[in-house]
């Protein structure tokens, strides 16, 4: 068997090394096509929401840190909801911020803590009552609201907000040393949903002493209400009394059936078909809350009722006839018949699609708006279905206009024009949103001023498992330096006059403390490629702990790694095996150091460009349009010429091809701008419009040729991870090389284990001994 330094095995690595960097050029290549199309495509759905407003969020979304944001698209990957997040310049951006409810996942998955979800302005928002951490009601200690009706719609939320009054009540009775009166109890709970069972639960696990209220027969609040077999998206959560939900999705039969089950168990004390008219808080601190089985005096009330209220009327003659409904609970009573569902929201699509698959319906869907911007991206796909499949006609830009026994007339607006259009129904569905029971909150005290809502908590820094790494490291580097001088007679000296130092027989690579070393880098490697294993969603559940845990755990033992191997080589370099195993894990770490802390700076700088180039795009468009109106379509052709120009520079799927245009791209600016200014209609343009125009098109043009340049630096940037990544195959395959002749050949200061002993190892092991 050739020796390890000999010529033949280092002309096969080098051979390797170099095969192996053909086929990572190549697939950057590739990879770097399909990147630009996808990020064309994903600016394209962006620019797209912000058109229809589904751009902005309602209340909560993902708020971006892109200074710690590597690009490495687990949130995308991880939320629930279609089309909230994407990657754009190899950074996430919000693109749907309206179809965020506020799953948390993409905070929770993000290794480097980048995301954080964050309230949206809501200074305008006057349908969100004030209250304080605690959900306590910001002018009335002691009422609480919790769940729907602070404007959060998740079932885990509103668990959690029930959970959290129950506690805050105990603890404030606790701390007060309240004596239990007679007739009043610690805790009203008013409504029987998600929010009021959690609170029930925990209440009755603490020990309070409370009363439940349901104005309907069953309990479940909005899920109850819920159309027959309809999926429910819990997400982790845990339940008092109960524990943790085994799954992450249930159906609405399974979940109400649950509370049912924990309602009887517990024995909770719910009166159903008890409506509440009024509550108010005394001078003593007590509430009486006026009900329609007589008053109720609690020390603390609280609220889980629900946005939806009374259902939401469309105001038409014949909206009173007995087949109109405002609600659907099972699809499959209904079929061979003729329906109309009117509204545009989830709740309306979702009742469409279901009559829509029943035998012999014939639905037709009425939606006001032009477009469904605000719909799941899942509805609208299932929606498309049902209308290529099941025939469901949809209706966009209609107002219903009068309902009849047997029809109803919808105006549809067609080019700018009303036209009356009658539909045969014999069932009319209208989904179009509740009036919340806000008149009943105002009356008890709820304040619904946007000044009087207390400040969103600043953004938490995530940064912590980084902290703790680099920490580490600086003390193990530390360490390493003290051990070094101390031990300089050896360390210092040349490969020959180490055999003559007293330590040499245990500091060597062969030797008890290298051996040490470089099995603890073994176990660091083991470590740190576990950090890839965790990443996959099957395997993370055997891997406890947060991703960004092991993120951080991934720089620390990437980096221990290598020190140890400087200890176990005794800060020395010989073209071994080892000697390549040692590089390729010095260029692995520079990649990584590369990629985590410069590559985020490209993405930045161009994310931050694409966001002025959008704004300019949009004065762009507010100036023509206003010429629009006086100069015969002057304005559409300046937006045109330039978005056609910005387009053809951004998104060339070849390296060359950008390269060439960004070479070309002055000149088709200069002689674009020198058409424009020639165009025979600009001479009916205001002087001061007409450069006001040329310099925001210059400057658009400009910033696309900036958002080039990124691509190319951030392209370059971008190999680092391939780099990183196939460098780190190489890596392992020489450190099992490195392993195989070790074992093989090297003289050690112990006998090895019988199973691994060979014939040319058998010699050497004993002659060294001790």
């Amino acid at each position: 068997m050739p020796h390890p330094d000999s010529p033949i095995i280092l002309s096969v690595a080098i051979a390797a090394l170099i095969a192996l960097g053909l086929a990572i050029v190549l697939l950057l290549l590739w990879r770097r096509r399909e990147e630009m199309r996808r990020y064309e495509r994903s600016h394209r759905e962006r620019t797209e929401a912000k058109e229809r407003g589904s751009y902005k969020a309602r209340l909560i979304h993902p708020d971006i840190d892109l200074t710690k944001c590597i690009g490495c698209g687990s949130c995308v990957h991880a939320c629930p909801e279609d089309g909230v997040l994407d990657l754009l310049h190899g950074q996430a951006v919000v693109v749907h911020g309206a179809r965020c409810v506020g799953h948390g996942r993409c905070a929770e998955v993000c290794p480097t803590g980048a995301i954080a979800l964050t309230f949206a302005d809501l200074n305008e928002r006057t349908d969100l009552p004030a209250v304080t951490e605690e959900f306590e009601a910001v002018d009335v200690p002691g009422l609480f609201l919790a769940g729907e009706l602070t404007g959060f719609s998740l079932v885990r939320t509103a668990v959690g907000h029930g959970t959290t009054v129950a506690n805050t009540v105990q603890r404030r009775l606790k701390s007060a040393g309240a004596s239990s009166d007679a007739g009043v109890v610690d805790l009203l709970i008013v409504g029987v949903g998600p929010a009021g069972m959690s609170c029930a639960l925990r209440a009755k696990e603490l020990g309070l002493n409370f009363d439940m209220i349901e104005q309907s027969e069953m309990i479940g609040g909005t899920v109850a209400a819920y159309p027959r077999k309809k999926l429910v998206m819990t997400q982790p959560m845990v339940l008092p009394l109960h524990g943790p939900l085994k799954q992450l999705e249930y159906l609405k039969e399974e979940l109400v059936d649950l509370w049912n089950d924990l309602a009887k168990r517990h024995a909770l004390p719910i009166r159903s078909g008890v409506r509440l008219k009024d509550v108010k808080r005394g001078d003593d601190g007590v509430f009486t809350a006026d009900t329609s089985a007589g008053p109720v005096r609690a020390r603390n009330v609280c609220l889980c009722l629900g946005r939806r209220g009374t259902p939401r009327k469309l105001g038409v003659p014949g909206e009173n006839l007995p087949k109109v409904l405002y609600n659907l609970l099972d699809a499959e009573s209904y079929k061979g018949r003729h329906v109309l569902v009117v509204g545009g929201g989830d709740s309306a699509i979702e009742a469409a699609i279901a009559l829509a698959e029943q035998e012999g319906n014939t639905v037709t869907l009425s939606v006001r708006g032009r477009d469904l911007s605000r719909v799941k991206s899942k509805n609208q796909t299932r929606l498309q279905h049902s209308i290529l499949e099941k025939g469901l006609k949809l209706v966009m830009d209609s107002a219903v206009e009068r309902l009849d026994a047997d029809s109803a007339t919808i105006a549809v607006t067609v080019d700018g024009k009303q036209e009356m259009l009658v539909i045969p129904n014999e069932d009319i569905f209208v989904c179009i949103g509740g009036d919340p029971p806000f008149d009943l909150l105002k009356r008890a005290g709820v304040s619904f001023d946007p000044a009087r809502r207390p400040k969103p908590a600043a953004m938490a820094d995530n940064t912590t498992p980084l902290i703790w790494a680099v920490s580490l490291l600086l003390l193990v580097a530390i360490g390493i330096l003290l051990w070094a001088s101390i031990n300089h007679s050896y360390y210092g000296a040349n490969a020959a006059a180490r055999t003559l130092v007293d330590d040499h027989r245990w500091l060597r690579p062969g030797g008890q403390f290298g051996l040490g070393m470089a099995l603890v880098a073994m176990w660091l490697f083991v470590w740190n490629l576990a950090y890839l294993a965790r990443k996959n969603q099957f395997l993370a559940r055997f891997l406890p702990g947060s991703l960004r845990f092991w993120m951080g755990s991934h720089i620390f033992t990437g980096i221990g790694s290598f020190l140890c191997v400087i200890l176990h080589a005794g800060f020395s370099y010989r073209m071994t095996l080892g000697g390549f195993a040692f590089v390729t894990l010095g260029i692995v770490l520079i990649a990584g150091l590369v990629g985590r802390y410069f590559y985020a700076i490209v993405p930045r700088a161009a994310n931050g460009r694409e966001m002025d180039l959008d704004e300019l795009r949009t004065r762009v468009a507010n100036i023509a349009s206003e010429w629009d109106k006086s100069s015969r379509g002057l304005g559409s052709v300046v937006r045109d010429r330039v978005e056609t120009l910005v387009r053809e520079e951004r998104w060339r799927a070849s390296f060359f091809a950008r390269a060439a245009g960004l070479f070309w791209s002055h000149i088709r600016i200069r002689r674009t701008l020198r058409e424009l200014r020639m165009d025979p209609r600009f001479e009916s343009v205001p002087e001061a419009e007409r450069d006001e125009l040329m310099m925001l098109a210059k400057r658009s043009l400009k910033l696309t040729l900036q958002i080039a340049h990124y691509e190319e630096l951030r392209a370059i940037l971008g190999s680092w991870r391939f780099i990183h990544r196939w460098l780190a195959l190489l890596m392992l395959l020489f450190v099992i090389a490195h392993l195989v002749v070790a074992v093989r050949f090297a003289k050690l200061d112990w006998p090895l284990p019988a199973w691994i002993v060979t014939p040319a190892t058998a010699t050497t092991t004993t002659e060294a001994a001790p």
